[in-house]
């Protein structure tokens, strides 16, 4: 059994690696690259973009030839179907962006058609564990919206609209986190991974998720070849969504395990709720702009650099997934409030540091 998944993660790795220069070089023959100068560009070399492409290809050529095995277990054909339709939507919004420079609104349509097409897939999140002991469950007041193959499909009200705010929370945040090379990259190997160890365990064995997980995994560790620091191609506006559209999806369908890749995107996920809450504060969109004060940029404006930076965020993302595997939901909870407390200190820290050179 080893033996089959090593074998599948270096295929996928080695098609990855291949479609990726093919990739690069149909960027630079359309001329769609990332030109240094804009606020929140650190790198110096006109840069290709559309990687997201070669993810994307890679990933679900290789879901297509396992596809018996995805649907060994409980998942049927239109939950996999909402989620390629879904990845779809995010690619062509991508290259849009990638090449049109979409406006905020413009580029918001397309991660609101993904999630929209994994709920009439049928993903959606039921039940999630309470840390107090049971379950919670959300599949409450449904609305009837679309007959589809002789079913009537429903908003579910209260589980669909958790799945908006999960799916679309994953989605900015590597969004957002997309700005130093291999960090997006880097972190959404590390959540597939624990994903994988997670659904092999003997309590929650899942082999079809985990396939995918180790999929995703083996893509991602081929791009990080092509996207470690100096870059030699971005992930794109698609891609940097992408990776976290695939990584909440693969969170849902592994049994609504959304502690798992909490923990792995823990401290990204609340930077980018305090990027809201300073913007809002500040009178501004919160989605409307980029800025150069996300934790990553701070940590490079104290001369840790480009690779260091992403070190650490890799570092806390192994240390608290991995705490993930072993702990229960109360465990969980504690070790997502330690991520909170370490967020709040960074938060804390680096506006005093910015106040003193004020």
């Amino acid at each position: 059994m080893a033996l089959f998944y090593l074998l599948f993660f270096i295929s996928t790795f080695l098609l990855t690696v291949i479609i990726i220069i093919l990739v690069r070089k149909f960027a630079l023959k359309l001329n769609i690259i990332d030109i240094p100068g804009a606020s929140r560009k650190i790198h110096e070399k006109k840069i290709p973009l559309l990687g997201g492409l070669a993810i994307f290809f890679s990933f679900f050529i290789i879901l297509y030839f396992v596809r018996d095995k995805l649907l060994a277990g409980n998942l049927e054909i239109h939950h996999w179907l909402g989620f390629f339709i879904g990845a779809c939507f995010l690619m062509i919004g991508g290259f849009l962006d990638d090449k049109y420079n979409l406006k905020p609104k413009q580029q918001i349509i397309w991660p609101i058609m993904a999630i929209i097409s994994v709920i009439i897939g049928g993903i959606g999140i039921e039940k999630i564990t309470n840390p107090f002991g049971g379950l919670l469950y959300l599949d409450q007041y449904m609305i009837p919206i679309l007959k589809w193959g002789g079913q009537m499909h429903n908003f579910i009200l209260v589980a669909d609209t958790f799945t908006i705010i999960w799916l679309m929370g994953m989605m900015y945040t590597t969004k957002l986190l997309d700005g130093i090379d291999g960090l997006v990259t880097g972190l959404t190997a590390i959540g597939g991974i624990i994903i994988f160890l997670f659904t092999m365990t003997t309590k929650y064995y899942q082999p079809d998720i985990g396939l995918a997980a180790l999929i995703l995994t083996a893509c991602c560790s081929g791009f990080l070849i092509f996207n470690w620091h100096p870059a030699k191609i971005f992930l794109g506006e698609g891609g940097s969504l992408l990776l976290g559209y695939i990584l909440g999806v693969l969170a849902i369908i592994s049994g609504g395990k959304i502690a798992i890749a909490l923990l792995v995107m823990g401290i990204p996920s609340l930077d980018l709720v305090w990027t809201i809450i300073r913007r809002l504060i500040a009178g501004q969109n919160p989605f409307k702009y980029a800025d150069k004060l996300h934790l990553h940029f701070r940590f490079l404006d104290l001369g840790i650099g480009q690779k260091k930076t992403a070190l650490i965020f890799y570092f806390l993302a192994i240390i608290f997934g991995l705490s993930g595997l072993f702990l229960q939901s109360s465990g969980k909870m504690f070790s997502l409030i330690v991520l909170f407390g370490i967020m709040l200190f960074l938060v804390v820290s680096f506006t005093y540091l910015n106040k003193k050179k004020v």
